[in-house]
């Protein structure tokens, strides 16, 4: 019995022994995770704190195409330039043309499915464009922020809707007006008309002009389409009905009366005649009658007056006043409009890109420095504000008259109708404005071949 004992205690104590002496675990290093606490799964992508690299825009090129002058090309093609120095994926294939060669050069590329991405748009042929489906509406980008308009007043933004869409961007808002040669008119003893003048009041003037200084009272500009339209303006009435179906006026008398007065003046030498005419018809500012000293006014929207004061030189001053009104109007044959538009077309193939240049070339402060309200007023507050404290003189002569005219102006007009652009091809100037100057008919035959051939297009209007 003590003999088992003994041997039992013997176990028990090499045991313990043994436990006293086993090697201890190793202390890990610093940084060296142990077995416990190494990570039994790989950290997952979201877990690493590794900087997302954001892949380069693509390429991009933006086909672009304006009219205007020599000067608007220079300052759209230097702001073409900035933004692609913010932008170097985004490269420019700029084309630009005159007025009179716009719209042939733009219906020829529609026909042949060679639009560009962006081009310049006029509010009398919107609704015909849109019509056609060439034009995109802008929506989705104004609501995603990508063509910021939070700084441009919702009426502004009204001149480019229809039907709820916009589908092109004010440039600018301008208003038609008579540009007067002050040293002229001072030379000659004249007043400058006040902003309440009438046509009586310009006939008159314009044979003072002729007798006292020899020169044209005015450039060949007087029977443009945009005066008829206006003259009807002053009635209260407009060129189309409201669903753009017909004229929008019977009475033909008022057009009758004012070509009767152009063909007066002509004749005793205040306004060029029909063949003195046609090398001045649809010229650009640098070509005008009046910047080549041989007119003392001329007729142009307000924002081609920078161009007009800089074709013509220093040493010359002028004035800005609306245009006359008939005597029996009812109210003035002025309105404020958008001077001009950039719009995206249909077959645009890079849309967003388009809408983050037109947004930079209406709310850069830097970019409409170098634009100079050429197309018109700014329309984004900001820029408008800013660039008052920068303009010069002339730049600030149109801020005025645009304000001027706010005082006393006819609403804005609806946009033309579909056809339009086929009127004033195809009618105004061809087979009615040639023939009544040129003395092949009377301008009661001609008034009435505006009237059927006009309607005859509108017509097709109909639904």
């Amino acid at each position: 019995m003590r003999t088992k004992f003994f041997t039992l205690f013997c176990i028990v104590l090499v045991a313990g022994l043994l436990a006293a002496c086993a090697i201890p675990p190793a202390t890990p290093l610093p940084g060296e995770a142990t077995e416990a606490s190494a990570p039994t799964e790989k950290p997952t992508e979201e877990a690493t704190d590794a900087p997302t690299v954001e892949a380069a825009p693509e390429p991009v090129e933006l086909s672009i195409l304006w009219w205007g002058s020599d000067k608007r090309h220079e300052i759209t093609q230097q702001v073409l330039n900035m933004y692609t120095a913010e932008n170097p994926h985004v490269t420019f294939a700029p084309e630009y043309s005159s007025w009179s060669d716009y719209w042939t050069v733009s219906n020829t590329k529609a026909a042949g499915g060679e639009l560009p991405c962006i081009m310049q748009q006029d509010y009398a042929y919107l609704n015909e464009w849109t019509s056609r489906e060439l034009l995109m509406s802008l929506n989705e980008f104004i609501d995603s922020g990508t063509l910021d308009m939070s700084d441009v007043p919702a009426d502004f933004l009204a001149g480019g809707t229809i039907d709820g869409n916009v589908y092109a961007i004010p440039l600018g808002v301008n208003a038609q007006a008579f540009i007067i040669e002050k040293n002229v008119f001072g030379e000659a003893g004249l007043d400058i008309p006040q902003p309440d003048w009438t046509w009586d009041d310009f006939e008159v003037l314009a044979g003072e002009i002729k007798d006292k200084t020899g020169i044209w009272a005015q450039g060949a500009d007087l029977p443009a389409e945009a005066m008829w339209k206006s003259l009807y303006l002053a009635y209260g009435e407009w060129a189309f009905n409201e669903d753009g179906t017909a004229l929008g006026y019977e009475n033909d008398e008022p057009l009758i009366a004012y070509m009767k007065m152009i063909k007066r003046l002509q004749e005793i030498g205040a306004l060029p005649t029909a063949e003195e005419g046609t090398e001045y018809s649809g010229a650009g500012p640098e070509a005008s009658p009046l910047v080549l000293g041989k007119a003392a006014m001329d007729y142009r929207w307000s924002n081609q007056v920078v161009a007009v004061v800089n074709a013509a030189g220093k040493g010359r001053e002028f004035v800005l006043v609306p245009l006359p009104r008939p005597v029996d109007g009812k109210q003035p044959s002025v309105y404020i409009k958008p001077a001009s538009f950039f719009a995206i077309t249909s077959t645009c193939k890079a849309p967003e890109e388009a809408a983050r240049f037109i947004s930079y070339f209406t709310n850069s402060l830097e970019a409409n420095e170098v634009l100079a309200a050429e197309r018109g007023v700014p329309i984004a507050a900001q820029v408008r504000d800013g660039l008052k404290e920068k303009m010069d003189p002339v730049t600030g002569m149109t801020f005025d008259f645009i304000a001027l005219v706010q005082e006393d102006a006819s609403p804005l007009p609806p946009p033309d109708p579909a056809g339009w652009g086929d009127i004033r091809t195809n009618v105004w100037t061809p087979i009615f404005v040639d023939p009544v100057l040129y003395g092949q008919i009377t301008i009661e035959e001609g008034v009435k071949v505006l009237r059927r051939e006009a309607d005859a297009i509108l017509a097709q209007n109909k639904r």
